[in-house]
């Protein structure tokens, strides 16, 4: 269970993120602060499920619009590691300049960011396997980005039906896929799954 999560920065590009290394007495002994990013198209619940991670409602901005978040968001969570917020993909709404700079911006923290530990893709369980989600996570794979999915919004769904669903999602990317990346279940509304992605994360946390 978190018991602190205080927001550090927002930033425009990863340039501009906060350093998250902790310098040793020893050169050999200097390391990074673990980040867990998370990420997924817009309106995919985010911001609701890292609230509810958190628990704490009003962390990171809810909207019900799409697109609201721009910036590379940090959290700093119990003094141990960041929670990173990152801008949504594939709002339609958004110009195509505007598409293009988060892509870019996006891109460049998952490609030069030495802290990035895990990335969470989420996605929304009601829907089928969206390209734009596979595409970005292929890219991850080809990248050799660490990554899990999320499925968000699972109270919407009947047990079978949510079953039904991401069965259909597994046996589509195994179709490209040799073995799949770890996959949680959750809802922020019914709090399900933030204590095994929590347990993941201190899992990894332990190895480091």
């Amino acid at each position: 269970m978190i018991k602190y999560a205080n927001f550090v920065i927002s930033s425009p590009d990863v340039a501009q993120c906060p350093s998250g290394l902790i310098a040793g007495s020893k050169p050999a002994e200097q390391r990074y602060i673990p980040e867990y990013a998370f990420i997924g198209r817009s309106n995919v619940g985010k911001s609701s499920l890292i609230n509810a991670l958190c628990h704490n409602p009003k962390l990171a901005k809810t909207s019900q619009k799409p697109g609201k978040t721009l910036l590379i968001n940090h959290f700093l969570i119990d003094n141990k590691w960041h929670l990173v917020d990152l801008p949504g993909y594939g709002y339609a709404q958004a110009g195509q300049t505007q598409r293009e700079k988060l892509r870019r911006m996006i891109e460049r923290y998952c490609l030069l960011r030495q802290e990035l530990t895990n990335m969470f893709v989420l996605v929304d369980c009601r829907l089928e396997p969206q390209k734009i989600d596979l595409e970005f996570m292929n890219w991850l794979g080809e990248n050799g980005i660490p990554f899990s999915i999320v499925f968000t919004k699972a109270d919407k769904l009947g047990k079978d039906r949510l079953a039904s669903n991401i069965d259909i999602y597994k046996r589509q990317l195994m179709e490209t896929w040799e073995e799949l990346p770890p996959i949680f279940i959750t809802s922020a509304e019914k709090n399900t799954g933030t204590e095994e992605l929590l347990a993941y994360i201190e899992s990894i946390n332990a190895t480091l």
